[in-house]
């Protein structure tokens, strides 16, 4: 069973890692996993909830990072050393398979950490403004699904990777929601 699930994760990495290049994605994914390039996005979240939320505001923004906190923690700290998978770009029998796209790092592969800091905080938003805005939940969605993708797509992580992450990152964003809302009941 779990070397049939390994070989499907393999196939469908190569199908998404080679199968699906192109110049337009070799351009773009790069930057979709890339933390700087949405530095503007992070900052334009402080600024809409310093501005428009004053002191709650400051609590999202509390909780955004302790939503990454944990995921970061619980995923880089505990998980990856215990499973101790390598990553696709580091395994010497994809060598001549991988096209390198980024550097690949010498962490563990599993699960994704981009997947599960992503997965939580879209989460979180998610959960904190649906009521008051809706299309926070194609938005927050897209964003951390279009993330994991070039994870697959640039060769760093498998698919079981990121969907482990994404599944991770969604249970914390969810208990670090509830946890807001229970400290925050009024918003």
């Amino acid at each position: 069973m779990i070397e049939s699930i390994r070989q499907f994760d393999v196939e469908l990495f190569l199908k998404i890692h080679r199968g699906l290049s192109n110049g337009f994605f070799d351009w773009l994914m790069p930057l979709m996993r890339n933390r700087f390039f949405w530095s503007p996005l992070y900052v334009f979240i402080i600024v809409f909830c310093i501005k428009q939320y004053k002191k709650t505001g400051l609590y999202i923004i509390g909780m955004i990072l302790v939503t990454f906190a944990m995921g970061d923690s619980i995923s880089s700290k505990l998980i990856k050393p215990m499973v101790g998978r390598v990553r696709p770009c580091n395994d010497f029998h994809l060598s001549n398979d991988i096209i390198h796209r980024v550097p690949c790092g010498g962490g563990m592969s599993f699960p994704s950490s981009h997947a599960t800091n992503h997965f939580a905080i879209a989460v979180f938003l998610i959960c904190v403004f649906y009521s008051r805005w809706k299309p926070i939940l194609p938005i927050g969605l897209f964003w951390a699904i279009i993330i994991c993708f070039a994870q697959v797509y640039v060769g760093v992580h498998f698919p079981v990777d990121v969907t482990s992450g994404a599944i991770l990152g969604t249970i914390i964003g969810f208990v670090c929601s509830m946890i807001f809302k229970k400290l925050q009941p009024e918003f």
